[in-house]
């Protein structure tokens, strides 16, 4: 992979630069003290110009979204930063809240002078102790200099930053109910339209940015649109963060330009897999989005490619199995998370989740039969886009993939009665009963 300048993770690793003299002493707050003196309505066409989109999954541009905000309305403007983080295999965003927690803030005071806020709000999930931590310290930080708060960096703009924290639900990462969360409500998703631009939290129009999207803003606003855009491809700008975990010698989080080809990403960023194992599955965006194959692993990383090769880039997490790996079990597990993460508000994603669940833990544990794989197919089919939220499509998205790709080892779990890729544990009949094999069961007391 050809040498590149690190944007966003370019103060990762130099002592002292997630305090404020640290980040000053390497450039920080610079781009803010531009932002202020520049008219907003200029600031929201430099990041449309710079092609900047979502990095939180949908990939959404992320200056049309500001632009979306009313402008002279009577109601005040809010930002909120989405800094529930809960996509199995992301974890991009706790790092850089951990490493350099100005850069999220300084981009916090920028987006809420482009859209016209006075107060924004970091929701933050309640697992992330530390990045919480540094957040609050930041923030007094950033009050104590003047960067934040009456007279923002010596000018007469107003900038307040409130940090929420939340109590780990998925499903607050989802933007609408991530807003009735921050109002004090349970965290369910919200019917659309009204979209949040319009009437979002208190009613009001909301900006809802992901942190790597916010912390992307300072180094357009101080380096330019055109900068920016000449990283990464066409229509895909600029730097992502890649989250490498499962079967890889250094999992981790890697800045590499948009359009990085996976194999790049895994062999020689996170050091291939190891024991000279090949890639058997892996995801381009956590378990949310299809699996892919070893056939794929020269597919660029970004919106597009990633698209056309039947998948979503959605968070950038990429989840390598190998070929030890059960496709069968990863999807059994992916599926038992958002089972147990579904708010229960739409009745396909919440029954579908259980029944899916219970189905695969059948094929696991010797109980399968071959029209289980018709029924998951069916009841995915009965899931997709028909939910408030994404939920359930992203439940669904292992489920498929694994279907199209690997049927082969679904059929072999019905052949052999389980699990062909190790050996079966002893199954008492009550535990047989609650994965559903109990037609298996009745021929003895245990399940080999």
């Amino acid at each position: 992979m050809a040498e590149f300048e690190p944007v966003i993770t370019a103060r990762w690793g130099i002592e002292g630069a997630d305090t404020i003299d640290g980040y000053l002493e390497h450039g920080g707050y610079t781009a803010l003290r531009t932002a202020l003196d520049t008219d907003p309505a200029d600031l929201i066409e430099t990041v449309k110009a710079s092609g900047l989109r979502g990095r939180g999954g949908a990939g959404f541009p992320t200056g049309m979204k500001w632009d979306f905000i009313p402008k002279g309305g009577d109601a005040p403007v809010y930002v909120v930063v989405n800094a529930d983080e809960g996509e199995p295999g992301t974890f991009k965003d706790r790092e850089l809240m951990e490493r350099d927690p100005h850069q999220l803030l300084e981009g916090i005071a920028i987006t809420a002078h482009a859209v016209g806020c006075r107060t924004a709000y970091i929701y933050m999930r309640g697992e992330f102790l530390f990045a919480a931590r540094q957040i609050e310290r930041a923030i007094a930080e950033a009050y104590d200099r003047g960067y934040l708060g009456r007279g923002a960096a010596g000018t007469d703009v107003d900038i307040d930053i409130v940090m929420h924290r939340g109590a780990g639900a998925y499903i607050c990462g989802e933007e609408t109910a991530l807003l009735d969360s921050l109002e004090g409500r349970r965290g369910q998703p919200r019917l659309r339209p009204p979209f949040p631009a319009v009437e979002g939290l208190y009613r009001s129009p909301t900006v809802i940015n992901n942190v790597e999207t916010i912390a992307t803003v300072p180094h357009i606003v101080e380096r330019g649109a055109e900068w920016y855009s000449s990283l990464g491809t066409e229509k895909s700008t600029g730097t992502k963060i890649f989250c490498l975990s499962g079967r890889v010698a250094r999992p981790g989080n890697y800045e590499a330009p948009m359009g990085t080809p996976a194999r790049v990403v895994i062999d020689e960023l996170a050091g291939g897999v190891p024991d000279g194992k090949r890639v058997k599955a892996w995801t381009p965006g956590g378990s949310s989005t299809p699996f892919l194959t070893d056939e794929h692993l020269d597919t660029p990383l970004d919106f597009e490619s990633v698209q056309a090769a039947g998948s979503l880039l959605g968070t950038g997490a990429v989840i390598v199995l190998d070929e030890t790996d059960c496709v069968v079990e990863a999807a059994l597990r992916f599926t038992q998370f958002y089972a147990h993460e579904s708010c229960g508000k739409c009745t396909p994603c919440r029954e579908g989740t259980w029944w899916l669940t219970k189905i695969l833990r059948r094929l696991e544990h010797g109980g399968g039969r071959l029209d289980d794989l018709t029924a998951m197919q069916d009841i995915g089919d009965n899931m997709l886009f028909k939910n408030f939220c994404a939920l359930g499509d992203g439940a669904v998205s292992p489920i498929h993939s694994s279907l199209k790709y690997f049927r082969d080892e679904y059929v072999e779990h019905v052949r052999v009665g389980g699990c062909p890729m190790e050996e079966r544990p002893v199954v008492t009949a009550a535990e047989a009963r609650e994965a559903g094999t109990t037609g298996v069961v009745e021929l003895g007391e245990v399940l080999r």
